[in-house]
Protein backbone atom coordinates (compact mmCIF):
# COMPACT_ATOMS: atom_id res chain seq x y z
CA UNK A 1 0.00 0.00 0.00
CA UNK A 2 1.46 3.50 -0.80
CA UNK A 3 2.15 5.79 1.66
CA UNK A 4 -0.11 8.71 1.82
CA UNK A 5 2.06 12.10 0.93
CA UNK A 6 1.34 15.21 3.51
CA UNK A 7 2.62 18.51 2.68
CA UNK A 8 3.42 19.88 5.63
CA UNK A 9 3.20 23.95 6.28
CA UNK A 10 2.46 26.58 9.26
CA UNK A 11 2.75 30.09 10.01
CA UNK A 12 4.94 30.32 13.06
CA UNK A 13 8.10 29.77 10.34
CA UNK A 14 9.79 26.68 9.50
CA UNK A 15 12.00 26.53 12.77
CA UNK A 16 8.91 26.61 14.98
CA UNK A 17 8.53 23.44 17.65
CA UNK A 18 5.36 22.93 16.62
CA UNK A 19 6.05 21.86 13.25
CA UNK A 20 9.07 19.64 14.02
CA UNK A 21 6.94 17.58 16.37
CA UNK A 22 4.14 17.21 13.76
CA UNK A 23 7.11 16.27 11.19
CA UNK A 24 8.78 13.65 13.46
CA UNK A 25 5.06 12.43 14.23
CA UNK A 26 3.44 12.09 10.37
CA UNK A 27 6.94 11.09 8.61
CA UNK A 28 6.12 7.85 11.26
CA UNK A 29 3.16 7.30 8.99
CA UNK A 30 3.71 8.92 5.37
CA UNK A 31 5.78 11.21 3.43
CA UNK A 32 6.07 14.45 4.18
CA UNK A 33 7.47 17.64 2.65
CA UNK A 34 7.58 20.33 4.50
CA UNK A 35 7.06 23.66 2.58
CA UNK A 36 6.96 26.40 5.07
CA UNK A 37 8.10 29.97 5.91
CA UNK A 38 11.54 30.78 6.25
CA UNK A 39 10.42 33.59 9.39
CA UNK A 40 7.32 34.42 11.43
CA UNK A 41 4.28 34.99 8.76
CA UNK A 42 1.17 34.76 11.82
CA UNK A 43 -1.46 36.60 11.02
CA UNK A 44 -0.88 37.18 7.41
CA UNK A 45 -4.12 35.83 6.59
CA UNK A 46 -4.17 34.56 2.98
CA UNK A 47 -1.85 37.25 1.64
CA UNK A 48 -0.15 35.94 -1.57
CA UNK A 49 3.18 37.27 -3.32
CA UNK A 50 4.08 37.39 -6.95
CA UNK A 51 7.70 36.06 -5.91
CA UNK A 52 9.51 34.12 -3.67
CA UNK A 53 12.69 32.63 -2.90
CA UNK A 54 12.80 29.37 -2.17
CA UNK A 55 16.00 27.18 0.10
CA UNK A 56 16.35 24.10 0.84
CA UNK A 57 15.81 22.74 3.95
CA UNK A 58 16.59 19.36 6.15
CA UNK A 59 13.33 19.21 6.59
CA UNK A 60 12.21 20.48 2.97
CA UNK A 61 11.87 23.77 1.95
CA UNK A 62 12.27 27.26 3.23
CA UNK A 63 9.96 30.07 1.59
CA UNK A 64 10.68 33.43 1.90
CA UNK A 65 7.14 33.97 1.97
CA UNK A 66 3.74 33.38 3.78
CA UNK A 67 1.56 30.13 4.71
CA UNK A 68 -0.47 30.58 1.34
CA UNK A 69 2.57 30.99 -0.98
CA UNK A 70 4.08 28.19 0.36
CA UNK A 71 0.79 26.13 -0.21
CA UNK A 72 0.67 27.43 -4.07
CA UNK A 73 4.74 26.89 -4.48
CA UNK A 74 4.26 23.17 -2.66
CA UNK A 75 1.48 21.60 -4.74
CA UNK A 76 1.99 24.05 -8.23
CA UNK A 77 5.38 22.96 -8.02
CA UNK A 78 7.27 21.23 -5.49
CA UNK A 79 5.67 18.48 -4.72
CA UNK A 80 2.50 18.69 -6.91
CA UNK A 81 1.34 14.81 -6.42
CA UNK A 82 0.82 15.70 -2.35
CA UNK A 83 -2.14 13.90 -0.48
CA UNK A 84 -3.15 16.08 2.02
CA UNK A 85 -1.67 19.25 3.44
CA UNK A 86 -1.36 19.62 6.98
CA UNK A 87 -0.74 23.49 8.57
CA UNK A 88 0.26 23.82 11.67
CA UNK A 89 1.16 23.20 14.49
CA UNK A 90 0.30 26.67 15.57
CA UNK A 91 1.25 28.05 19.29
CA UNK A 92 -2.01 29.68 19.96
CA UNK A 93 -5.36 28.96 19.21
CA UNK A 94 -7.46 30.35 15.94
CA UNK A 95 -10.82 29.89 16.95
CA UNK A 96 -13.98 31.65 15.76
CA UNK A 97 -15.68 32.81 12.80
CA UNK A 98 -13.99 36.22 12.12
CA UNK A 99 -10.29 34.40 13.15
CA UNK A 100 -10.56 32.22 10.38
CA UNK A 101 -9.33 34.81 7.63
CA UNK A 102 -6.88 36.27 9.54
CA UNK A 103 -5.37 32.98 10.36
CA UNK A 104 -2.04 32.15 8.46
CA UNK A 105 -2.52 28.55 9.45
CA UNK A 106 -5.55 28.21 8.64
CA UNK A 107 -5.85 30.01 5.21
CA UNK A 108 -2.71 27.46 4.21
CA UNK A 109 -5.73 25.02 4.74
CA UNK A 110 -8.41 27.26 2.75
CA UNK A 111 -5.78 27.55 -0.10
CA UNK A 112 -4.65 24.10 -0.19
CA UNK A 113 -8.94 23.34 -1.24
CA UNK A 114 -8.42 25.24 -4.03
CA UNK A 115 -6.39 22.71 -5.17
CA UNK A 116 -8.44 20.06 -4.46
CA UNK A 117 -6.44 18.83 -2.04
CA UNK A 118 -7.98 17.90 1.21
CA UNK A 119 -6.58 20.04 4.08
CA UNK A 120 -6.04 20.15 7.92
CA UNK A 121 -4.91 23.16 9.93
CA UNK A 122 -3.81 22.79 13.37
CA UNK A 123 -3.18 25.05 16.52
CA UNK A 124 -2.67 24.29 20.24
CA UNK A 125 -4.62 26.36 22.93
CA UNK A 126 -2.54 27.59 25.51
CA UNK A 127 -4.57 28.92 28.42
CA UNK A 128 -4.24 32.48 29.85
CA UNK A 129 -3.85 33.62 33.47
CA UNK A 130 -0.53 34.05 34.53
CA UNK A 131 0.99 33.43 30.76
CA UNK A 132 1.50 35.58 28.22
CA UNK A 133 0.53 33.77 25.05
CA UNK A 134 2.37 35.96 22.95
CA UNK A 135 5.97 35.58 24.77
CA UNK A 136 5.13 32.21 26.11
CA UNK A 137 7.43 29.07 24.19
CA UNK A 138 5.20 25.98 24.64
CA UNK A 139 7.67 22.63 24.82
CA UNK A 140 7.51 19.46 22.97
CA UNK A 141 5.80 17.90 25.61
CA UNK A 142 2.54 20.35 25.35
CA UNK A 143 1.82 20.13 21.76
CA UNK A 144 1.65 15.82 22.55
CA UNK A 145 -2.26 15.88 22.30
CA UNK A 146 -2.34 18.19 19.35
CA UNK A 147 0.28 15.50 17.76
CA UNK A 148 -2.25 12.80 18.96
CA UNK A 149 -5.34 14.52 17.57
CA UNK A 150 -3.21 15.27 13.94
CA UNK A 151 -2.24 11.75 13.34
CA UNK A 152 -5.80 10.65 14.54
CA UNK A 153 -7.43 12.73 11.88
CA UNK A 154 -4.50 11.88 9.13
CA UNK A 155 -5.09 8.03 9.69
CA UNK A 156 -8.91 8.50 10.20
CA UNK A 157 -10.37 11.29 8.74
CA UNK A 158 -8.91 10.73 4.72
CA UNK A 159 -10.42 8.09 2.27
CA UNK A 160 -13.35 7.21 4.25
CA UNK A 161 -15.71 10.26 3.24
CA UNK A 162 -15.06 13.20 5.50
CA UNK A 163 -13.86 15.46 2.61
CA UNK A 164 -16.37 14.90 0.58
CA UNK A 165 -18.48 17.18 3.25
CA UNK A 166 -15.60 19.16 4.30
CA UNK A 167 -12.69 20.61 2.03
CA UNK A 168 -10.69 21.17 5.53
CA UNK A 169 -10.64 20.79 9.11
CA UNK A 170 -9.85 23.18 11.67
CA UNK A 171 -8.43 21.63 15.07
CA UNK A 172 -7.79 23.25 18.09
CA UNK A 173 -6.14 21.08 20.96
CA UNK A 174 -5.72 22.09 24.67
CA UNK A 175 -2.21 21.22 26.14
CA UNK A 176 -2.46 18.11 28.00
CA UNK A 177 -3.81 17.37 31.44
CA UNK A 178 -0.94 17.18 33.71
CA UNK A 179 -2.93 15.98 36.49
CA UNK A 180 -4.20 13.53 35.45
CA UNK A 181 -2.41 12.75 32.38
CA UNK A 182 -5.64 11.17 30.74
CA UNK A 183 -6.26 11.89 26.99
CA UNK A 184 -8.40 14.53 26.14
CA UNK A 185 -12.05 13.89 23.96
CA UNK A 186 -13.07 15.01 20.52
CA UNK A 187 -15.35 16.78 19.24
CA UNK A 188 -17.03 17.75 16.20
CA UNK A 189 -17.78 21.55 16.61
CA UNK A 190 -19.09 24.84 14.58
CA UNK A 191 -16.73 28.10 14.97
CA UNK A 192 -18.37 30.56 17.59
CA UNK A 193 -19.69 33.71 16.29
CA UNK A 194 -18.98 35.34 19.39
CA UNK A 195 -17.33 38.62 19.08
CA UNK A 196 -15.99 41.28 20.87
CA UNK A 197 -13.85 43.52 19.26
CA UNK A 198 -14.03 47.30 20.02
CA UNK A 199 -12.08 50.29 18.89
CA UNK A 200 -11.26 53.37 21.75
CA UNK A 201 -9.95 56.59 20.42
CA UNK A 202 -7.74 58.56 22.12
CA UNK A 203 -6.96 61.84 19.98
CA UNK A 204 -5.12 60.37 17.15
CA UNK A 205 -4.65 56.83 18.37
CA UNK A 206 -7.42 54.36 18.20
CA UNK A 207 -6.44 51.05 20.17
CA UNK A 208 -8.45 48.12 18.84
CA UNK A 209 -9.24 45.49 21.68
CA UNK A 210 -10.09 41.64 21.41
CA UNK A 211 -11.88 41.07 24.77
CA UNK A 212 -12.08 37.66 23.68
CA UNK A 213 -9.30 36.87 25.29
CA UNK A 214 -9.85 38.10 28.55
CA UNK A 215 -13.06 36.16 28.90
CA UNK A 216 -11.06 33.14 28.05
CA UNK A 217 -8.64 34.06 30.86
CA UNK A 218 -11.12 34.47 33.48
CA UNK A 219 -13.18 31.21 32.61
CA UNK A 220 -15.94 33.71 31.39
CA UNK A 221 -16.98 32.08 28.08
CA UNK A 222 -19.99 32.93 26.72
CA UNK A 223 -19.85 30.30 23.53
CA UNK A 224 -22.86 27.96 23.75
CA UNK A 225 -22.04 24.21 23.63
CA UNK A 226 -21.13 22.95 19.79
CA UNK A 227 -18.71 25.78 19.35
CA UNK A 228 -15.46 25.18 18.81
CA UNK A 229 -13.94 27.51 21.43
CA UNK A 230 -16.42 25.81 24.23
CA UNK A 231 -14.55 22.54 23.68
CA UNK A 232 -11.21 23.37 23.88
CA UNK A 233 -11.85 25.69 26.85
CA UNK A 234 -13.61 22.79 28.82
CA UNK A 235 -10.59 20.38 27.53
CA UNK A 236 -11.44 19.04 24.49
CA UNK A 237 -10.07 18.50 21.26
CA UNK A 238 -12.29 20.71 18.70
CA UNK A 239 -12.84 19.35 15.23
CA UNK A 240 -14.66 21.93 12.41
CA UNK A 241 -15.65 20.61 9.30
CA UNK A 242 -15.42 23.75 6.96
CA UNK A 243 -16.05 24.83 3.52
CA UNK A 244 -13.68 27.34 1.55
CA UNK A 245 -14.97 30.64 1.01
CA UNK A 246 -17.43 31.93 -0.31
CA UNK A 247 -20.13 29.84 0.05
CA UNK A 248 -23.28 31.32 -1.62
CA UNK A 249 -26.87 31.13 -1.63
CA UNK A 250 -29.36 32.12 -4.67
CA UNK A 251 -32.08 33.99 -3.66
CA UNK A 252 -34.56 35.64 -5.58
CA UNK A 253 -34.56 39.07 -4.10
CA UNK A 254 -30.95 39.67 -5.56
CA UNK A 255 -32.15 38.09 -9.38
CA UNK A 256 -35.14 41.37 -9.02
CA UNK A 257 -32.43 43.73 -8.31
CA UNK A 258 -30.28 42.78 -10.71
CA UNK A 259 -32.64 42.76 -13.42
CA UNK A 260 -33.64 46.33 -12.28
CA UNK A 261 -30.06 47.68 -12.98
CA UNK A 262 -30.49 48.06 -16.66
CA UNK A 263 -33.50 49.85 -16.89
CA UNK A 264 -32.61 52.04 -14.28
CA UNK A 265 -34.85 51.20 -11.57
Amino acid sequence: MQRMHVLLTNDDGIESTGLRVLYDALDDIGEVTVVAPADDQSAVGRTLSNRVTVEEHELGYAVAGTPADCVVVGVGSLCPDVDLVVSGCNQGANLGEYVLGRSGTVSAAVEATFFDVPAIAVSLYIPGGDIDFREYAARESEYDEAVRATTHLVDNATGNGVFDHADYLNVNAPIPARSTGERAAMETTHPSTVYEMDAVRDGSTITLSDHIWQRMDEGNVLDPEGTDRRAVVEGRVSVSPLTAPHTTEHHDTLDTVCAAYRDGE
